[in-house]
């Protein structure tokens, strides 16, 4: 029996959801027994080479890039999970939203003290950045989401474990509930 097969990526965020990944710690190794990586930084497969069941999406979109890869993770995975803050509500790349894009641009490249050329990138090679940042789903299907900045990494496997051997995904409560 073929194993599931599992893509991640990391669009406009800080790749802490990544990071939490990785703190499954020894449970990792229990994981590459049970999964086959494809497209993910955990592999350095950077295209899909087939059809994955599972992928995993960290940040949101704030460029046309971003909205590229996540649109590929969709046609490519059965199963498309968010997985963190930015991924479902935008998170702290989405505090830009309230500002109008040229401001914040001039802002950032024009005005900032640590900035010596004074020009606003205008190269057809770089991304198209986007009116706002877009959570995940606003974009395309999102079939799971695990919330958290990072989500902990105890729920990340509890959810991959769940899909992988087809058991029904539960976020409880207290994932979604901050003190």
């Amino acid at each position: 029996m073929s194993k599931p097969i599992v893509a991640t990526a990391s669009l406009a965020g800080c790749f802490g959801c990544h990071m939490s990944f990785l703190d499954i710690d020894e449970k990792i190794l229990t994981l590459i027994d049970l999964v086959e990586f494809n497209k993910s930084p955990v592999d350095d497969i950077k295209t899909f080479t087939k059809q994955c069941d599972i992928g995993l999406i960290e940040g949101g979109c704030c460029n046309s890039e971003n909205v590229h890869v996540l649109k590929d993770f969709r046609k490519n995975c059965k199963i498309l999970v968010s997985l963190g803050e930015c991924a479902i509500m935008g998170g702290l790349p989405a505090m830009r939203n309230a500002l109008d894009i040229k401001e914040c641009l001039e802002e950032a490249y024009l005005r900032s003290p640590t900035v010596d050329d004074r020009i606003i990138p205008n190269d057809e090679e770089l991304p198209m950045i986007l009116d706002k940042v877009y959570p995940c789903h606003e974009i395309v299907k999102i079939d799971y989401f695990l919330p958290g900045c990072p989500p902990r990494a105890e729920l990340i496997w509890e959810a991959l474990e769940a899909l992988v051997t087809g058991r029904p995904l539960s976020v409880e409560y207290q994932h979604y509930k901050f003190d």
